[in-house]
């Protein structure tokens, strides 16, 4: 177990920070682990498949501790949680970042396979953070990020599924932050809208089996997607530090310069309309 200077009074470390993340062999997950690696942090990185991460160990040796685990296998979450904390000593920062998306109109999707990403992009999660709690409340101290999307706030057609698990990620997270806040340990939702990552790869898309009715829609809206202006995924590692080095960090952020326009017309909307049916509404109450 490795030394951990303190802060007087509290048993918060000082020094590198400890990290857990899922989902490290792409996208967001590689390029948080590799700068938080690059730093001088510590990071137990998880992923499905050890050789897609094995690189990390050549390269940082004793400060990456490589873990087999699948989100889905919930008695592996476990032991994986307990072996990263038995390896350093501490975890500081558990990152939820595995997950995936279903394509498909609401109609077009099976039920199987909407829960199939529910038990990675929820369930898994929620395993993640539970295993996580009493390492992190024993130690007094810990920061839980999660990887939600601007699609937490607004939603677009075709993957409104995947858009439905980031509303519930989000909401069961601002559960948890009220929850464990007299714990000492900080929550914070990290929301990225689109950036040119892996994620759109065939690894991080699943496909419903079309219907033809949907072909043309389908067609235009991916078409739009297109033409969409991506960010640099190598241009977000300096937030998150901000983020998790920082006292009081936020339970929200966004990550990319369009995401708060569209989220401001979305709610605007929605106020709009709940206000138009004020009347009808006030009148339900009896």
């Amino acid at each position: 177990m490795e030394h951990q200077q303190e802060h007087q009074g509290t048993n918060i470390p000082t020094a590198n920070k400890v990290w857990f993340i899922t989902g490290a062999s792409r996208g967001f997950g590689r390029v948080w682990a590799t700068a938080a690696l690059e730093r001088g942090d510590k990071v137990a990185a998880t992923a499905r498949n050890l050789s897609a991460i094995a690189d990390l160990q050549e390269k940082y040796k004793e400060n990456v501790l490589p873990l087999e685990l699948d989100v889905t296998n919930y008695d592996q979450v476990a032991k994986t949680v307990h072996q990263a904390h038995e390896h350093f000593g501490r975890l500081d920062v558990v990152l939820n970042n595995a997950g995936y998306s279903l394509v498909g109109t609401i109609e077009e999707a099976t039920i199987d396979q909407v829960k199939a990403m529910y038990n990675t992009n929820i369930f898994g999660a929620v395993a993640v953070i539970q295993a996580a709690l009493p390492i992190l409340r024993k130690q007094g101290y810990g920061h839980i990020l999660g990887t939600s999307s601007n699609l937490g706030h607004v939603v677009l057609p075709v993957i409104g599924y995947y858009s439905s698990s980031k509303w519930a990620f989000e909401a069961i997270h601002e559960s948890l932050a009220a929850e464990v806040k007299s714990f000492g340990i900080k929550v914070t939702i990290i929301e990225p809208g689109a950036y040119a990552t892996e994620f759109g790869s065939q690894a991080s898309l699943k496909f419903a089996d079309g219907l033809d009715l949907y072909t043309d829609f389908k067609a235009k809206f991916f078409e739009g997607l297109q033409h969409m202006e991506r960010g640099n995924p190598e241009a977000t590692p300096e937030a998150i530090f901000k983020v998790v080095d920082t006292e009081n960090p936020p339970l929200r952020l966004s990550l990319g310069s369009h995401n708060l326009a569209w989220v401001r017309t979305a709610y605007a909307e929605r106020i709009a309309s709940w206000e138009e049916w004020e009347a009808v509404s006030n009148a339900a109450q009896g």
